[in-house]
């Protein structure tokens, strides 16, 4: 296992670069997770006894890596939670996605449900029970035609389940290496990456901001600087 990259830490949360295929909660798998891990390291850090509080503001999907953000107190933790209900818990992500888009920015609306069953969202009607409003919007910062992928930046208004993945693949444009609703790069890391998050802080009300990126090799091989997203 990786050490944890930690983007910063106070008494009151702490900000790390999650890992990989790795679940952000412990899920049924039994697997290693991101909470037990920033659990860990708090424990040995600082040589505390007992159980050790760390609160689950977000989530992201276990093959997804990048920006994640953890209560070190309960209260904290409410405040953080209540950032993410208001929608001024700001969240950005990269996607590589399969073709050419006619336009280079734009807005994706659609209602989703989410199948309980089999772990999977579709598009629906906003007429059917259960159905909840999706919206995000993405601009196109490079294009490479030799493979017909773009590099998509994506900001996320609503936090549906699986809402990047399906939106993106509603539209023509899934996400390369996505095992559920992509096309291409079956069996490879799905290309999608919470590269930014912005958030007011608990206690101070400062308004942080942090940023990590995926490394620049295989579907990442994209010069992200030259592209102007640093």
């Amino acid at each position: 296992m990786e050490p944890l990259n930690i983007l910063y830490e106070d008494n009151h949360m702490i900000v790390v670069e999650k890992i990989v295929n790795i679940p952000s909660q412990s899920d049924k798998t039994g697997d290693m997770d991101m909470l037990s891990l920033v659990k860990q390291y708090i424990k040995q850090t600082y040589h505390k006894p007992g159980n050790v509080y760390v609160g689950l503001v977000h989530r992201l999907d276990r093959p997804v890596g990048g920006v994640m953000v953890f209560a070190k107190t309960s209260k904290a933790a409410s405040r953080l939670s209540n950032q993410v209900r208001e929608k001024t818990f700001q969240k950005k992500y990269l996607a590589v996605v399969d073709g050419k888009f006619e336009q280079e920015t734009g807005v994706l609306e659609d209602y989703l449900y989410k199948d309980e069953r089999n772990n999977i969202s579709k598009v629906v009607t906003a007429e059917k029970k259960g159905a909840k409003y999706a919206k995000l919007a993405y601009e196109v910062v490079g294009y490479k035609p030799d493979k017909d992928l773009s590099l998509v930046k994506v900001d996320l208004y609503t936090g549906r389940h699986h809402q990047i993945r399906l939106q993106l693949a509603n539209c023509g444009h899934s996400i390369f290496g996505d095992q559920k609703y992509g096309k291409r790069g079956k069996g490879k890391q799905i290309a999608l990456w919470a590269y930014e998050l912005q958030l007011e802080h608990p206690v101070s009300k400062a308004t942080l901001k942090f940023r990590v990126f995926p490394k620049e090799n295989g579907t990442w091989n994209w010069n992200f600087r030259a592209l102007g997203i640093f």
